[in-house]
C-alpha cells in the first residue's frame, strides 16, 4: 500500500515591486515647476505636500499643496532642493507614484502617474483606486 501524498507546499505569489515600494518618484521637469511655483508664492524652506483625500470625479482625488514643515510620521524625499512631504495614510495610494509635467498644443500641467489607479477622471485630479 502506498503512503498518501504529502500536502503540497502553497504557492507563494509574488508581490509587485511598485504595490510594496514606500516611494514617490518626481521628475526633474516636476521639480523645476515646483520650483518656480513656490518662487511665484514667496516661499522658501518647507516643501510640497501630496495626499490623497476623499471626494473628487471618481472617490479620491490629489491633494497638492505647499507646507512649511513635514509632520512627524510625514514620508520625505528631496529632489534637488524640494522636498516632498507624504503622510502614511496618503502613501498607501501613492506608493510607486510619479509626479511629472506635461506640455501640449491643448494643456500644460502636473500630471500624476499613479500604478494604484484604476480609473483616472478626465481633469486628471481624480482617481479611484
Amino acid at each position: 500500500m502506498e503512503a498518501p501524498a504529502a500536502n503540497p507546499a502553497p504557492l507563494a505569489i509574488p508581490v509587485p515591486e511598485k504595490a510594496t515600494e514606500k516611494v514617490v518618484h518626481v521628475t526633474p521637469k516636476a521639480v523645476g515647476k515646483i520650483r518656480v511655483a513656490f518662487a511665484k508664492q514667496g516661499v522658501s524652506g518647507g516643501g510640497l505636500r501630496l495626499g490623497v483625500l476623499g471626494g473628487g470625479c471618481s472617490g479620491l482625488s490629489y491633494q497638492f499643496k505647499y507646507d512649511p514643515k513635514p509632520r512627524a510620521t510625514d514620508h520625505v524625499f528631496t529632489f534637488d532642493d524640494i522636498q516632498v512631504y507624504v503622510d502614511p495614510k496618503s502613501m498607501i495610494y501613492l506608493s510607486g507614484m510619479t509626479l511629472d509635467w506635461k506640455d501640449s498644443l491643448i494643456q500644460s500641467g502636473f500630471v500624476f502617474d499613479n500604478p494604484h489607479a484604476e480609473k483616472n477622471c478626465g481633469c486628471g485630479t481624480s482617481f479611484s483606486a
